[in-house]
């Protein structure tokens, strides 16, 4: 007996949940609106709960008339049904440096809500006006992972990287001029940086930050043990 169902153009993986503590994950670009509908719908009669990511507004528009019930949010392109159990403590703080990150840190805030974490914000903190993210040093400092947005020349990450002793998770954005290089200068900046315990996913990945985060929040809660 298989875990997966095949659809054709899709092999829906049933078995993902048992595996890794997650249902499958839609990622929204590049399908039809018909394909992420037929696999919304197997994984909902299935988990009861999904979530889509890069979903344009009429794609959403058009699983949602077959497959109601679900939450979309057109800045984040995210398309969420139900949700996970609550994590039972701590707080993941994702922290961007300008209004132009956004949609990248909705995205994160949006999976992290959606895999149980308890989320705080912190918008607009970038290093072009350092007192802005200072004056918020104890919601730094206090959370559990720290998901550090920014593009440009991505310094934000390193800034936040030495004020905590926590894991930061560092996203570099496609926002900037020219020589931004479309996320690759905050990119390597990010690989580079002098800040330890600092990890960087890829350009405009706020959906792998937020995955990385939650899995470090269920260890810290399971105590290092596998359920």
């Amino acid at each position: 007996m298989t875990n997966f169902e095949e659809l054709g153009f899709s092999k829906v993986d049933y078995d993902r949940e048992e595996r890794t503590g997650f249902p499958e994950i839609v990622y929204g670009m590049s399908k039809t609106g018909e394909q992420v509908q037929k696999i919304v719908e197997k994984l909902i009669s299935k988990h009861n709960k999904t979530l889509v990511t890069r979903i344009s507004e009429q794609k959403a528009t058009d699983v949602l008339a077959s497959v109601p019930g679900g939450d979309y949010c057109a800045h984040s392109q995210t398309l969420v049904y139900g949700g996970n159990e609550p994590i039972a403590r701590g707080y993941v703080l994702i922290a961007c440096a300008g209004t132009s990150d956004l949609p990248v840190a909705e995205e994160a805030a949006r999976t992290c809500k959606w895999m149980g974490c308890r989320v705080e914000t912190l918008y607009d903190v970038g290093v072009a006006g350092i007192d802005r993210l200072l004056a918020h040093r104890a919601l730094i400092q206090e959370a559990s992972v720290v998901i550090v947005i920014a593009g440009m020349e991505g310094a934000l990450a390193s800034v936040v990287g030495g004020l905590v002793k926590r894991p930061v998770i560092a996203v570099p954005t496609s926002v900037g001029y020219g020589t931004n290089l479309e996320g690759l200068t905050p990119l390597l900046a990010m690989l580079n940086s002098c800040s330890s315990g600092m990890s960087v996913v890829n350009i405009d990945n706020g959906f792998g930050a937020a995955y990385q985060a939650t899995l470090m929040m269920k260890l810290a809660v399971d105590g290092g043990h596998s359920n």
